[in-house]
């Protein structure tokens, strides 16, 4: 049987979805089969989630040509990339850490995570990996890589503690972001939530609010939310390449009234940082085709 942590097993309960979880758990390996390295070697893109040196936790992008994410032996992946200077993942990752990894494939809706430990090296990450399983493809929002531009100039992230009008209007619009927890062990996850534009509801500059819908029963994300609240959010501008990265803390509201049409429950969370790469960015993206199993 899987090994899940008490805020996972709390969750599964309260939602009646403890055996469903003990089943789904079961496709959760500590070595990567052929098939997911073949899917790590096609991506532009995956998302990395850590803790910084004050224990907050970040959701960021790593880029390069397809190949740069790349299987080395059953229990190792080399990442040929290196989080951006300014990006509060650049010096959280030049010591050994625990990080959550997530490929998303927007084309063809496919999705898989690894977690596990990395090193930093001279060409990126070197990743030895504890855990690998792919998602289901709900709520993917399907869209086309139209360019990746590898010699973009970055322009200088800003920094507040609030999200100024034109960042809220980016969020209400979101049908994609990203989320990174971990558990009270540091044990660092990321996962993808999608859904409708206005699912991810600005409750105010500092405040946000989103549902969460059925998946795998497995309930990582909530889990780790129940047992340590520390959160980081990542909304990637698919357009431009620009990219609007969260951290604050998160909280499960059981509260009915709360809750959106098909949602389960909704987090609450509480901003304390922003950081923003606005405008050019090395991938631009198609317009998106929204799921159609969306609430």
């Amino acid at each position: 049987m899987t090994h899940y942590h008490s805020g996972e097993v709390a969750v599964q309960q309260r939602m009646g979805q403890a055996h469903i979880a003990d089943r789904v758990g079961r496709m959760i390996r500590a070595d990567i089969p052929d098939v997911a390295a073949g899917f790590l070697a096609e991506q532009p893109m995956v998302v990395i989630a850590a803790a910084d040196r004050a224990g907050r936790m970040w959701a960021g992008t790593l880029v390069g040509s397809p190949g740069f994410v790349h299987v080395i032996d059953a229990e190792t992946i080399a990442i040929d990339a290196f989080p951006a200077v300014g990006d509060p993942l650049h010096e959280a990752l030049t010591r050994p850490a625990r990080i959550g990894m997530i490929a998303l494939q927007p084309q063809r809706r496919r999705r898989m995570r690894v977690n596990g430990f990395v090193v930093p090296t001279e060409s990126g990450l070197r990743f030895t990996v504890e855990q690998v399983y792919s998602n289901c493809p709900k709520y993917i929002s399907r869209r086309q890589l139209e360019s990746y531009r590898p010699d973009v100039d970055l322009p200088p992230p800003r920094h507040d503690t609030e999200l100024d009008a034109r960042q809220r209007a980016l969020l209400a619009a979101a049908d994609t972001f990203f989320v990174a927890t971990a558990d009270t062990d540091g044990n660092a996850d990321a996962s993808h939530r999608g859904g409708n534009p206005g699912f991810l509801q600005v409750l105010s500059s500092t405040r946000l609010r989103w549902p969460d819908y059925q998946g795998n029963s497995m309930f990582m994300t909530l889990g780790n939310i129940a047992a340590n609240p520390r959160c980081g959010i990542l909304i990637p501008d698919w357009t431009t390449g620009g990219t609007l990265q969260l951290t604050g803390t998160a909280e499960l509201s059981w509260a009915p009234e709360t809750f959106t049409a098909g949602a389960q429950c909704s987090i609450d969370f509480t901003i304390a940082e922003v950081i923003e790469v606005h405008g050019a960015g090395p991938l631009r993206w198609g317009p998106a085709e929204l799921s159609p199993v969306n609430p």
